[in-house]
């Protein structure tokens, strides 16, 4: 079930999160403080994917977190626990992300993504998204490659455009 991280409790929120960061990104992951000031910064839309069933604290499953800047939603991040990975929650993140962009009118949504990261690279391409170009060695410390990739949502008009009376 996908939520709006601001109704959860923020500090087991980012418990959790610098968690599951440090299981699937390893030396590149967010620290507890650098996700907190990334939930706390400005023009910010974060959700999570929590276990319906959990009683008391919300388990959370998976996460998502996007910037807009008025023109461009840019993906921050995406991640999925491992053990509930290929169960569709990568999917409803990232349709949370498109719906959220076309209500903000955005024009296309950005993102950078590992070149190794095979499972979202088949998600990004199953959803429309293109690769844009290559940044070199991106993700530190490791020094890792990523793609920038980029979904038009309101694609640009050149030329002229019909007039209505």
């Amino acid at each position: 079930m996908i939520v709006d991280l601001a109704t959860l409790d923020q500090d087991q929120a980012i418990t959790q999160i610098s968690q599951l960061e440090s299981q699937l990104f390893g030396p590149s992951a967010w620290s507890p403080n650098a996700i907190r000031q990334e939930l706390n910064a400005p023009a910010r839309a974060y959700w999570a994917d929590i276990d319906p069933a959990t009683t008391g604290i919300p388990a959370i499953r998976g996460y998502a977190g996007t910037w807009f800047d008025g023109y461009d939603t840019q993906i921050m991040t995406i991640g999925v626990a491992p053990q509930h990975q290929h169960h569709g929650i990568g999917q409803a993140l990232l349709r949370q992300i498109i719906d959220q962009a076309n209500a903000d009118h955005a024009e296309r949504i950005l993102l950078e993504v590992r070149v190794d990261n095979t499972p979202a690279l088949a998600l990004y391409a199953n959803n429309g998204f293109t690769r844009l170009g290559l940044r070199k060695r991106y993700y530190q410390p490791e020094g890792i490659d990523a793609y920038t990739m980029s979904l038009d949502l309101n694609p640009r008009t050149i030329g002229f455009q019909p007039t209505h009376a």
